[in-house]
């Protein structure tokens, strides 16, 4: 009986157990593609190419002709005509019905619907792009965020390793003081550096779990859900940088979204003066329509009356725009100068870009010098610390001595640490204006 009460308990402990083994560690490329799936900024963007989708399609049937149809039904007690001896009736109920189609189209309008067409076309490809671009930038902000966990997760392996090293100082030095070796003061000096090491501790802890957080909410996932990274192999990246060339660079760059957005634009812009030029020109139209009525004041049937009263018509109209308060010509001067700033905005992108690329280049140079800098640090400080502490363990060296080592070691550490993520960040920089996809 007590086994069959202690299996629930047993279950309990169990379960977080297996699931915590089960966790899913999300890689980069996973938090890039369920952003891309989930974000609402990307689905807010595609209902506006869904409407672009729509407003194409009406550019489109433009081009059919517009048809009409009517039946009219009237009744009429007052003075009427009689149909068979055309005689006028005073006072007499008369009843008459009528129905026509009418189809009719603009045959020439100055090639507004051509210039129509193509201008729905630029305006859902500039819709497209800023899908891109938005997904482009969501890429860019979960990488910086990733590696930011990553370098987290580093800083705290290493105050770990630091409160280990600290916690087996503090056992060996109490055994000296406890000998008469070394001063009282000696372990005391060594245990307040311990307290420092566990605050470093909590420190990096809170760090990893802020820096979870913030990727948590990039991805838009319950902050309720257990979320955890995986650890990649950063070794390929951090290999000597070689350098880039800017103006290929610049080059490569020049398909992304941002700039063929703002060419598009210009494109559109042009579209939009050639609609405006197109309004001063006639306009021709043709029309087609069929109709017929009743009228009972014949003594006809209603089928016969319907038949011989047929009238279809077929008609042409020139409609030739002369003056319109000078409407017409302000539209045409406004859309030319839409096209000058249209041409400005393309070469300021482009400007921007080439100075974005000369900065990442240069931040990506100075990154690799400050990591190489700062491993040639660390190992420095390692090999100085492993002297130190050789000469703390025989008694040769005070307890102060050893702490500032300590702490100088830690600092190196989470120095190169930062160093390391920086520069890798910046060759993902790099992959995005080469058009690669940013993975690690």
């Amino acid at each position: 009986m007590k086994i069959i009460y202690k299996l629930p308990v047993f279950i309990l402990i169990l379960i977080p157990t297996l699931l915590s083994a089960q966790q899913k560690l999300w890689s980069l490329e996973e938090c890039i593609k369920y952003a891309w799936d989930n974000n609402l900024k990307i689905k807010q963007q595609e209902l506006v190419v869904e409407e672009s989708d729509n407003n194409l399609l009406q550019s489109k049937l433009n081009y059919v002709p517009s048809v009409s149809a009517s039946v009219s039904h009237s009744m009429n007690w007052g003075r009427s005509v009689n149909m068979n001896d055309l005689q006028i009736i005073e006072n007499q109920l008369s009843q008459s019905t009528s129905a026509s189609a009418r189809a009719s189209i603009n045959l020439f309008e100055g090639m507004a619907k051509n210039n129509d067409l193509k201008s729905k076309q630029v305006i859902r490809e500039i819709s497209v792009q800023e899908v891109s671009r938005i997904k482009n930038d969501i890429s860019i902000e979960i990488a910086r965020s990733y590696l930011q966990v990553l370098l987290s997760k580093e800083i705290l392996n290493t105050a770990k390793s630091s409160l280990a090293s600290i916690d087996e100082q503090v056992a060996r030095t109490k055994k000296l003081v406890d000998a008469g070796s070394q001063a009282y003061s000696s372990l005391l000096e060594i245990q307040a550096q311990l307290a420092t090491e566990k605050l470093q501790l909590t420190n990096a802890e809170n760090q990893v779990s802020s820096n979870l957080l913030s990727l948590k909410q990039l991805l838009d996932l319950s902050t309720d859900s257990s979320f955890d990274i995986s650890l990649p192999n950063l070794d390929n990246f951090v290999s000597d940088f070689k350098g880039v060339s800017i103006d290929e660079l610049y080059s490569n760059s020049l398909n992304l979204p941002q700039v063929k957005s703002v060419r598009l634009s210009r494109d559109n812009s042009n579209l939009q003066l050639a609609i405006a030029k197109g309004r001063s020109y006639p306009t021709v139209s043709f029309t087609a329509a069929y109709g017929s009525y009743f009228s009972d004041t014949r003594d006809v049937a209603f089928m016969t009356q319907f038949n011989e009263n047929r009238n279809p018509s077929l008609s042409f109209g020139l409609s030739i725009p002369v003056f319109n308060s000078w409407r017409t010509n302000t539209a045409i001067r406004n859309a030319r100068i839409e096209v000058k700033k249209s041409d400005i905005n393309v070469k300021s992108q482009e400007q921007l870009l080439y100075k974005e690329i000369q900065q990442a280049a240069n931040d990506a140079h100075s990154y690799f010098a400050r990591f190489k800098a700062t491993e040639d640090n660390v190992k420095a400080m390692q090999e100085s610390f492993r002297y130190v502490q050789q000469k703390f363990d025989v008694g040769t060296l005070n307890a102060t001595d050893y702490t500032v080592a300590k702490a100088n070691l830690f600092k190196s550490q989470s120095d190169f640490y930062q160093a390391k993520y920086q520069y890798i960040f910046q060759l993902k920089i790099l992959d995005f204006y080469k058009g690669n996809p940013i993975t690690l």
